[in-house]
């Protein structure tokens, strides 16, 4: 028998980051419920990322308009359809005025400094480890990410080390000479990833000032996809670096989702909030703290330089740490392979014969978690 679709609206950011710090959500969400329809609203720049969720029927580009406008415009495209869940993580009045069966809406709390990830898993309120960020690829996408590496037929030519020097205000932007100078050092002969790559990584309006670093790395070892790739592809290519350095921005939580050993580097915003996911992620930052930027900057707004303090020796250090802290396990050769495959067939036998076989059911902790949520108190106000 067929089962009946479970149709979810999803209203997540505007900006690339935040919307990925939420994605662990739509993955909990499909593998928890095996039926689950996906509609998917969002900003214009983050919207691509959704193009891969699996049960999914339409993503819906929403616009910020004048006023409350796009709110509106919004209600009026999903009105005609029964929810059998509405997330609403911008926190907007628009789930009380739909046909619903549950629903759960993100609610700022005063003096909330959690990290996003915690914040958005709030929403559901569910208990324990958050979701990690997660974003969904096609086979034909990493495919793709996978020839412009060079990587075909799994085939390697050094380890990459990713960079991100871009970010959507020049306060948080790194001096790209120092990136260069980090480069440098660590794919130098006697760096930690001599004989590597260099992966720059950007939008189309981030081509001019990144050739700085384009034109200093050693030809033959730079791999330049600025403005050239789209944001899952540039996923796929980050799921084969061996570590991502870049500022803070929706580049660098596409980094740590990917898996990539990611050093973020921060100034004037919060890391406690922002930083990036994982347990193979570090934000860095150089010897102010966040409410130093504050008192110079207090709408993080001006044409200031304000990463100028962080030193090139910090990150370097960092890095090297990082690099070392996961250091990928070495592989087998065959016949260690055989060896290790043979113990391990011997431990599930002993195991099987000592241990009752128990069928296992479906923990629904996280759904009746989600049916609770139905009982949200009303949040007014739009903080898009």
């Amino acid at each position: 028998m067929t089962q009946r679709a479970f149709p979810i609206l999803f209203i997540t950011a505007t900006r690339i980051g935040d919307a990925v710090l939420s994605s662990g959500l739509i993955k909990l969400l499909s593998d928890q419920i095996p039926n689950a329809r996906f509609t998917i609203v969002a900003g214009p720049l983050a919207a691509p990322l959704f193009a891969h969720v699996p049960g999914l029927d339409r993503v819906i580009v929403m616009e910020k308009g004048k006023g409350k406008g796009h709110w509106f415009k919004l209600w009026n495209q999903v009105r005609h359809r029964k929810w059998s869940l509405v997330v609403d993580l911008r926190g907007s009045a628009t789930a009380l005025f739909l046909r619903r069966d549950k629903r759960a809406i993100w609610k700022k709390l005063p003096g909330d400094i959690e990290h996003k990830v915690v914040d958005a898993a709030r929403t559901l309120k569910l208990e324990g480890d958050p979701p990690a960020p997660h974003l969904y690829i096609s086979p034909e996408v990493q495919a793709l990410a996978d020839e412009l590496l060079g990587l075909e037929g799994g085939k390697g030519d050094g380890p990459i080390l990713a960079m991100g020097p871009a970010s959507n205000w020049i306060g948080k932007v790194w001096p790209i000479e120092r990136f260069t100078q980090t480069a440098a050092q660590l794919l130098d002969k006697d760096g930690p990833m001599a004989g590597g790559r260099l992966l720059i990584l950007g939008g189309p309006e981030d081509t001019r000032m990144v050739e700085e670093l384009r034109m200093a790395s050693a030809r033959g070892r730079t791999i330049d996809l600025t403005g050239k790739v789209d944001l899952l592809t540039a996923y796929a290519c980050l799921k084969r670096a061996r570590l991502f350095i870049g500022n803070d921005s929706g580049l660098m939580h596409i980094a740590a989702a990917a898996g990539a050993p990611t050093i973020g580097l921060f100034g004037p915003s919060d890391e406690r909030r922002y930083g990036p996911w994982g347990d193979k992620a570090v934000a860095v930052r150089g010897p102010r703290s966040f409410e130093q930027f504050l008192a110079v900057d207090p709408d993080l707004s001006q044409a200031i330089r304000h990463m100028s303090d962080l030193p090139v020796a910090t990150v370097v250090r960092e890095a090297k740490a990082l690099l070392a802290r996961t250091e990928p396990e070495a592989e087998l050769s065959p016949q260690e392979a055989v060896i290790e495959e043979a113990i391990a067939e011997e431990v599930a036998e002993a195991e099987a014969v000592s241990e009752p076989v128990v069928e296992e059911t479906a923990d629904d902790r996280e759904l009746e978690a989600v049916a609770a949520s139905a009982d949200h108190p009303r949040e007014s106000g739009d903080p898009s």
